[in-house]
């Protein structure tokens, strides 16, 4: 039985079922989808991802959650919300994250995009966060491109060495981006 937690027109967004670790972990496994993250990561690794995520997803409410295709069930990666937790506070704690990581064959299509966008109303619809962020390597244009097209704004003043790695890491470096509840509420994005 799956549980539904959000749909769109092309989407459902849904619990972790068991079957997700194998298309979970290939997904992982492919350098060019973890070119932003410090490397790859292993099948365990994966594993303990969607344990994470199920985790997080039962005392919070929410989670990354996996993307599929309504109209053929494919598996396309893992969207949501996050209250992110490095052991380390991020310098703009507390604060709730959209993230989205997607296989290469979901690239775009728009998919990252609409899984947000509804994650964010959600988040500030259903939940009644104030601002939700979101936030990466100032290499990794895709996903800035995403932040932007959701309707966030970059925080040029929030730039800020990630807490999970050195200092001197070559993607230690993030760049935030923001979007405040009443800036969403205005955006075009929202109807009405």
């Amino acid at each position: 039985m799956r549980t539904v937690f959000l749909e769109t027109e092309r989407l459902v967004l849904r619990a972790w079922q068991d079957d997700d670790l194998d298309p979970l972990a290939e997904l992982c496994a492919d350098p060019e989808v973890m070119r932003y993250f410090p490397s790859p990561i292993s099948r365990e690794k994966s594993e303990f991802l969607i344990s994470k995520c199920v985790e997080k997803h039962d005392k919070d409410g929410f989670s990354f959650a996996p993307v599929e295709l309504k109209e053929t069930g494919e598996f396309l990666g893992c969207v949501g919300l996050s209250k992110p937790d490095y052991g380390t506070p991020l310098p703009f704690d507390p604060c709730i994250e959209v993230g989205w990581r997607l296989k290469r064959a979901a690239w775009g299509k728009g998919i990252a995009s609409e899984a947000a966008r509804e994650w964010l109303r959600f988040g500030f619809e259903t939940i009644g966060f104030e601002e939700i962020v979101s936030f990466t390597t100032p290499e990794n244009m895709p996903s800035q491109n995403v932040m932007e097209r959701i309707g966030m704004t970059r925080d040029t003043t929030g730039d800020f060495l990630h807490p999970a790695l050195p200092p001197d890491h070559p993607i230690a470096l993030h760049v935030l981006y923001r979007l405040p509840k009443e800036e969403w509420r205005q955006s075009a994005l929202v109807p009405g």
